[in-house]
């Protein structure tokens, strides 16, 4: 099986330093690059691509949240994994919006970073506590977040199916098992669920499904 490649963005030595040894223990994941600021890390990312990013947000020159964007435009691929000392509410949901699949304390333990990454590789997404769906809702029900979703939008019966399932945070081969698809035909869906609804992640399509009431 091949390795998870990682890459670390972080303008603190020590803190990549325990992180890799923290990684280190899992054969499943390889640190590929580090970077300590944002800058750095999309020259690096010209020559070597990981599969998961650690980002740090606050860097010199530039930092994680710029970082985000430009990853995400240029390399929709690679997922993001924020990393930060902020809680804050509206923060975290502005960073998913901006196209983080994930969002950790610094505090973080080892082995909830390892499952971090393994959960953004495989669906796409990592909810904590902290960006929880109940804190989606939360802000959605709200109304302190008004994302923008496209008109009389028309889910047929599978899509709604799919829809409930990536809110429960299944893999899609957990959906797939459940619901008798291939994996890649729920992947499939998933991306049409996302150009249906006009969002740009599965965060987006959590606030929808939420905000219309398809789970609680």
């Amino acid at each position: 099986m091949s390795k998870i490649k990682i890459a670390i963005a972080d303008d603190y030595k020590i803190f990549r330093e325990g992180l890799k040894v923290g990684l280190s223990a899992d054969d499943g994941l390889q640190v590929l690059l580090e970077a300590d600021n944002g800058e750095d890390l999309l020259k690096a990312l010209e020559t070597e691509q990981p599969d998961v990013i650690i980002m740090d947000l606050k860097m010199p020159i530039m930092d994680g949240m710029e970082a985000t964007k430009v990853v995400r435009k240029k390399y929709p691929s690679v997922k993001v994994l924020v990393v930060s000392m902020y809680e804050d509410d509206k923060f975290i949901i502005h960073l998913m919006e901006n196209g983080a699949n994930g969002y950790l304390l610094k505090n973080a333990e080892p082995d909830e970073i390892r499952r971090s990454i393994y959960a953004v590789h495989e669906n796409g997404y990592y909810f904590n506590d902290l960006v929880n769906k109940a804190l989606l809702k939360k802000l959605v029900l709200k109304n302190n977040l008004k994302p923008s979703f496209n008109q009389n939008i028309d889910l047929t019966e599978r899509e709604q199916e799919v829809l409930k399932l990536i809110c429960e945070e299944k893999t899609a081969a957990e959906i797939g098992k459940e619901i008798f698809l291939s994996p890649r035909s729920v992947e499939g869906i998933r991306q049409r669920l996302i150009e249906k609804i006009g969002v740009r992640n599965t965060a987006g399509l959590v606030m929808f499904a939420v905000k219309n009431g398809i789970v609680d």
